[in-house]
């Protein structure tokens, strides 16, 4: 009876021990993922246009290709795109993020205008900066990184606002599985009285683009991804209007996707503004929208591309 128990007690902290072990492993496990050092693998469905132009590029990226065969790869099939400004605090964490997204990745941080010590931490992180003394104005970062950009795959997200790469992954999942213009499925605070403007500016852009589906989601929104497909079919100047590259891409044909929801409104850090003051962000992305709708209306005729019905309005004149 007496040797009964002893086993009895020896099974169970056996049992205790082992409980503890595999719950110490998933903690550690954990630990690593927010500390950034899981990278994700992706892989590629077999009859991808990006497997059958370049092989080698789709074993880099499921990390079947030789030292040797790396040094002869003509271009990564990822480039993360960060314009930064003054973003000393944050830019190193962003980039490590961006780095974790894919093993084959150049990551471009346009470090422009800034007066602090941007360029230096985002070099030290492991980006490759493109320095300009001057500041080049709101989403010309975007057009500089892509035009400098050699991936295959194209993403665009902020310096100001620290992504994991758990949410950046699913937009260049998203392009390899075919998508050409992979958007944040957010669609802003609508809920709110009175809307703002802007939130209605997205919505109003995709219902006139006959892509209501889309609700708010805008490439105005980061993260969103592009293939290089897109970016011919766009043109790089185009980047720095982003509902005007918004609209060419689903007038274009392209597969424009709101692929995975990030809360960039949430995360995004809350900047000091005078009050009263004029909101001049909102006004420049007003003012973008308006450029997008009236490229419509030159390419697609007055009432872009939309029927006028029963009326004749030539016996209105």
């Amino acid at each position: 009876m007496l040797r009964k128990q002893r086993n009895r007690a020896s099974f169970a902290t056996k049992t205790r021990k082992k409980h503890t072990r595999r719950v110490s492993e998933k903690r550690r496990i954990q630990s690593r993922r927010k500390k950034g050092t899981k990278t994700y693998v992706f892989s590629l469905p077999p009859n991808h246009s990006f497997h059958a132009n370049n092989r080698r590029e789709a074993h880099e990226m499921i990390g079947e290709v030789t030292e040797q065969d790396r040094e002869v790869l003509p271009q990564p099939v990822l480039s993360v795109i960060i314009p930064a400004m003054n973003e000393e605090r944050t830019i190193a964490a962003v980039v490590r993020e961006a780095t974790r997204i894919c093993r084959d990745a150049e990551v471009l941080v346009i470090v422009n205008g800034s007066t602090d010590g941007t360029a230096n931490e985002a070099e030290r992180a492991g980006a490759r900066v493109l320095h300009y003394p001057e500041a080049l104005g709101h989403d010309a970062g975007r057009r500089v990184g892509a035009a400098s950009a050699r991936g295959q795959i194209l993403l665009f997200t902020d310096a100001d606002i620290l992504i994991p790469a758990e949410h950046l992954a699913p937009f260049v999942q998203a392009v390899l599985n075919g998508v050409d213009v992979a958007l944040n499925n957010y669609n802003g605070p609508v809920t709110r009285s009175p809307v703002h403007p802007v939130v209605e500016a997205k919505h109003m852009l995709n219902s006139l683009l006959s892509r209501s589906d889309l609700g708010g989601a805008s490439m105005t929104a980061i993260p969103h991804a592009l293939s290089r497909q897109a970016l011919e079919i766009i043109g790089i100047s185009s980047l720095e209007i982003p509902p005007l590259a918004h609209a060419k891409a689903i007038f274009g044909g392209l597969r424009v996707q709101a692929v995975h929801h990030v809360p960039v409104g949430k995360w995004n850090a809350v900047r000091s503004t005078k009050r009263g003051g004029a909101d001049l962000l909102s006004q420049i992305v007003l003012n973008d929208h308006l450029e997008a709708i009236r490229w419509m209306t030159d390419t697609r005729g007055p009432r872009g591309a939309y029927p006028d019905l029963q009326r004749v309005r030539s016996l209105a004149q």
